[in-house]
Order: structure tokens, then sequence, then C-alpha cells
């Protein structure tokens, strides 16, 4: 992942100078930014690999700066943040954020996670391979999904846990196996983390084709299932 330019959004200089610190070390090319504002100035100039965000911002707070940089790009975006309140999180998530990191942390695990989400981007499923289940169909090697022939625009993350159960149609997949299949057992992420995933994908299906019924189902005390 060396030479992989990463932009960190943190109004506090201590914690842009620790992380710039560690992820220089391993060999990342670093930009930062204070407020809101200046990272959604950066992120349009410089287009980073990926975008470590702290949700509690001057100018523009994070959230909304999550849900413009989605709306313009699919690089991953990892959210930086001090509050408990889960719903902080889960929106973040639901707004694209690919993961979460909750202050304090530790630093080490902090650029892990920045190795993990840019291999995940990186790595897609097996290239060169199409994916067909009922009008979904995935592009592996072009990295493309449409529904009913109309572009879906996953984030990386989206697309791995529909291309793991779009290979399976009609499968339940339990949290833990689904997110095994899709981003392999090293994967140390969290199970609000993939729902919220799985709610942007039922939500990007809808919007195509909103009279009909959608594949991508719950199962009630199990998990969930694409039909085919």
């Amino acid at each position: 992942m060396a030479g992989k330019k990463i932009l960190v959004v943190d109004d506090e200089h201590k914690v842009l100078e620790l992380i710039k610190a560690y992820l220089v070390k391993d060999g990342y090319q670093v930009l930062t930014a204070a407020d809101g504002q200046e990272a959604l100035t950066k992120a349009r100039n410089h287009q980073p690999d990926l975008v470590i965000l702290d949700l509690n911002l001057p100018e523009i707070d994070g959230l909304k700066v999550c849900s413009s940089i989605r709306s313009q790009s699919n690089m991953p975006i990892i959210m930086l943040t001090a509050r408990d309140d889960e719903v902080d999180k889960v929106v973040g998530l639901e707004l694209g954020a690919d993961d979460y990191v909750t202050k304090p942390f530790s630093p080490r695990e902090l650029v892990a996670r920045v190795s993990a989400v840019l291999r995940r981007s990186r790595e897609g499923a097996k290239p060169g391979k199409q994916i067909v289940a009922g009008d979904i169909c995935l592009d592996t090697e072009r990295h493309e999904a449409t529904y009913k022939k109309q572009p879906l625009n996953l984030t990386a993350a989206e697309f791995k846990l529909l291309s793991a159960l779009a290979n399976n149609p009609g499968r339940v997949y339990t949290r833990l196996q689904l997110m095994d299949s899709a981003f392999g057992q090293s994967y140390e992420g969290y199970e609000r983390t993939m729902d919220a995933h799985i709610k942007n994908i039922r939500q990007k299906i809808a919007k195509q084709a909103p009279e009909a019924s959608n594949p991508l189902l719950t199962v009630r005390g199990v998990g969930y299932k694409l039909e085919g």
C-alpha cells in the first residue's frame, strides 16, 4: 500500500500529527485538514485513496462531509469519533463510510484499518468474472454492479457483500458467515458496520426499481439472503 494518498481530517492538531506520523512511517502520502470545508476542498482537488474523517468538526461537521464526498466519489472513508452515541456511527455508515474507529484509539490499529479498507477496495471480487443473480449483475473486472440494467454505484465494501450473496442466491447467511465470505476470516469489522452496508445496498436497489420487490432480504433471527 506504500505511496497511497491518505487525507486525515481532525480539528485537533496533536491528533493530526500523531496519525500522520504513523501513516508516513508505513509509507503513505498524507494530506491533512482541520475543518470540514478544507476537507472537501482537498478531497476534490487531490482525490486521495482514502479519507480518515473525524465526525466532530468546525465549519461543516463530519457527517455532512461524508455525505458530500460519497455523493461524488466512492473513495473509502474511515470515520474517527470520540462520540459514545451509537446513532452517530450508524448514521455515518448509512451515509457511505466504510468503517469507523472510536477515540481514544491505538494509532497502530488505525493504520491496520487503513490497510484493510484499502485492500478490500483494491481487491473487489475475483477479476474477470461476471456474477448474475436474477436482475442483479456484477462485473468483477470493472467493479460495476447493475440492477435491471441500471447502475447501483456501490462502494467497495458494498460490492463485496453483494458479490458474496450473489455467488449463492437463495442461501441464508448469518452476519458472521457473510462477513467471512465477503471479507475473509481475518476481517476485524463490526456487525453493525455490515448491517449499515446492507441497508445501503437495499436502498440503492430500491431506487432503481421502486415498484419491484427488493431481492435482498432480511431473514429475521438469522441474517440475509439474495433471491436469484
